[in-house]
């Protein structure tokens, strides 16, 4: 399936342009994080997915979620089809651009975010910064973590969410700076008086993350 989505060109295409993609949370839609596209880089292409399915609440989804169910918040099959797919999704852009020596950028919200942990630690080979707001990594869908620190240490990761979260507890989303100091990663968390969103220190925290 190839998955709809927006993009950003600079105005030069070369094999070493970078390329950032991201993913929307559950509900949302390719036009949410687009809106970070006129303070990202000039010279990246940009490009923000469509989730494949019909969410229950509008808007889209990468796979269903249970919210009254923190055991069951997700099943496994599901979430990692959405991985797979998000996968061959990045391959055939990077493909269809005759990008073969470039950075590639991963930034993810809440449930895009859980996909981008997944993408990052089981392909840290492929990808360079990786932004995860407002999410957590799944045990379901890691089952093939990498634990090669060699592999691990070139990623740059940047952590953040809210303290009043009421959808993905701040709790579940230390999970995540937690995990990335056991793999001896390079991160930042940061934490955020807010809820379920990103407020504008966090998007500009953020902004200078991808910059740096």
């Amino acid at each position: 399936m190839d998955l709809k989505y927006l993009v950003r060109e600079p105005q030069n295409i070369t094999s070493k342009t970078p390329i950032l993609f991201m993913l929307h949370g559950y509900g949302s839609n390719e036009e949410d994080l687009f809106n970070f596209v006129p303070t990202l880089p000039e010279d990246w292409l940009v490009v923000s997915f469509r989730a494949p399915n019909d969410s229950s609440y509008g808007g889209f989804a990468w796979f269903e979620i249970d919210f009254n169910s923190p055991e069951n918040f997700l099943e496994e099959n599901e979430g990692n089809e959405a991985v797979k797919l998000v996968m061959e999704n990045i391959l055939k852009v990077t493909n269809r651009y005759g990008l073969t020596n470039n950075p590639t950028h991963l930034c993810g919200f809440s449930q895009g975010g859980i996909i981008v942990y997944s993408l990052a630690l089981q392909y840290p080979d492929l990808f360079s910064k990786i932004a995860c707001l407002s999410a957590f990594p799944e045990e379901k869908m890691l089952k093939n973590l990498v634990k090669d620190k060699k592999k691990i240490e070139k990623l740059r990761f940047f952590v953040s969410h809210g303290t009043d979260d009421a959808i993905i507890p701040f709790e579940w989303g230390k999970k995540g700076a937690d995990l990335l100091y056991d793999l001896s990663a390079y991160f930042s968390f940061r934490e955020y008086m807010s809820g379920h969103g990103v407020n504008q220190k966090n998007y500009l925290d953020l902004m200078d993350f991808f910059k740096k």
